[in-house]
């Protein structure tokens, strides 16, 4: 393997993770200046600029960001088979509860097929699902937390995390609504808006849209959750905009001919949602169990 200079692997993994050089620098322990040569041997490498300047920050090209997950499981993958072999493990035989910090959305979506999947495999183990109030790894350094999932927010350098998959949001409004006739910004605009948020913040990438045509929403509702949010257009004329992964696959949603869901007349941002976690657990062979089972049950 001549060709392959594996040692670009780990520097890869750290620069996709960190989105910038003094970051990656920082998490594998390098000057800035060793960093920036090796970001320029990877784009050698991958033919591709990696991450690219906007404004004051780097931001990832669309071919590094569809790169992250892969490159962070191969570099898993590589260090576990240059180890020494990890101790006998039997999912069937542990006894042990992990917590696990998400959304509401996140839980009834997936939450019914990762328990299941779950006890299939090790009836001994006991899922806790903790709410998230705030985006950050406290809980996750203090091991109050095994294991969190969600978009990235404001973890530390040396956080773990492996994608799960990309999301968008949808509209959703009761069956027979007026609006599903002709979905324009302007009849987006027209109807009541039941927003979601922990926070009870009015804004976003739908909010900000409908501001730069020229349009104002208006908000009926502010609600903690996607699913209440989606529970309150039942009977009504508002609309709710909430993930796609949660029409999907949430029960009470999902095939529902109650409810009717429709494509935005705009585009918005996809976010990524990522499992992250703290690396003392990184070899510990059942929480790495329960990553593929998370991993598995979001692919399926």
């Amino acid at each position: 393997m001549n060709s392959v200079d594996l040692n670009l692997l780990p520097a890869l993994d750290a620069l996709l993770s960190e989105g910038s050089v003094v970051g990656a620098a920082r998490r594998l322990g390098l000057s800035e200046s060793a960093m920036s040569r090796t970001l320029g041997r990877l784009r050698v490498a991958t033919g591709d600029a990696l991450l690219v300047r906007a404004g004051r920050v780097m931001v990832l090209t669309p071919h590094a960001e569809a790169l992250r997950g892969q490159v962070h499981a191969t570099l898993q993958d590589t260090q576990a088979l240059l180890s020494p072999p990890a101790q006998r493990f039997a999912a069937a035989e542990l006894q042990r509860h992990f917590t696990l910090r998400t959304n509401e959305g996140f839980v009834e979506a997936f939450g019914s097929a990762l328990i299941a999947a779950v006890r299939a495999q090790a009836p001994g183990v006991q899922l806790r699902f903790m709410p998230k109030a705030e985006k950050n790894d406290r809980p996750l350094r203090s091991g109050d937390v095994d294991l969190e999932i969600g978009v990235l927010g404001n973890m530390g350098p040396e956080i773990r995390l492996q994608a799960l998959f990309r999301d968008r949001f949808v509209g959703v409004v009761r069956a027979g609504h007026p609006l599903l006739a002709d979905v324009t910004l302007a009849q987006l605009a027209a109807y009541g808006h039941i927003v979601a948020s922990r926070r009870g913040e009015l804004g976003g990438p739908v909010h900000e849209a409908l501001l730069a045509a020229g349009f104002t929403r208006q908000v009926a509702a502010v609600v903690p959750a996607f699913s209440t949010a989606v529970a309150l257009t039942l009977h009504s004329d508002w609309l709710a905009l909430v993930p796609h992964t949660l029409c999907l696959h949430h029960p009470l949603i999902k095939d529902n001919p109650a409810f009717a869901m429709f494509e935005l007349p705009f585009a918005t941002p996809e976010v990524t949602v990522s499992q992250l976690w703290h690396p003392r657990l990184e070899q510990d062979a059942a929480h790495r169990w329960l990553r593929d089972t998370v991993r598995q049950v979001c692919r399926a």
